[in-house]
């Protein structure tokens, strides 16, 4: 987690899974990302798993996540 002036933001490279196969989650200042890599045949052949609590100054509405056009997730969330 690093501060940005007033956000902080949570950066993580998922550039070999495609969107779809991302899901970021929120619960008690907590940032979960999940994403899994499915093959043709059904089997799960990739995997990525990032937790990591949120400073207490964060406003839990405010976060928000962009995928960059290299795979670069980036979640923001603004301070109180």
């Amino acid at each position: 987690v690093r501060a940005q002036g007033d956000t902080y933001q949570v950066v993580a490279d998922v550039s070999q899974f495609e969107p779809p196969d991302i899901v970021v989650t929120t619960s008690n200042c907590h940032v979960a990302i999940q994403a899994e890599k499915v093959a043709e045949d059904g089997t799960v052949c990739d995997t990525f798993t990032h937790k990591c609590q949120l400073p207490e100054d964060t406003d839990p509405l405010s976060v928000s996540c962009t995928l960059t056009e290299t795979g670069t997730l980036v979640i923001t969330v603004r301070r109180r």
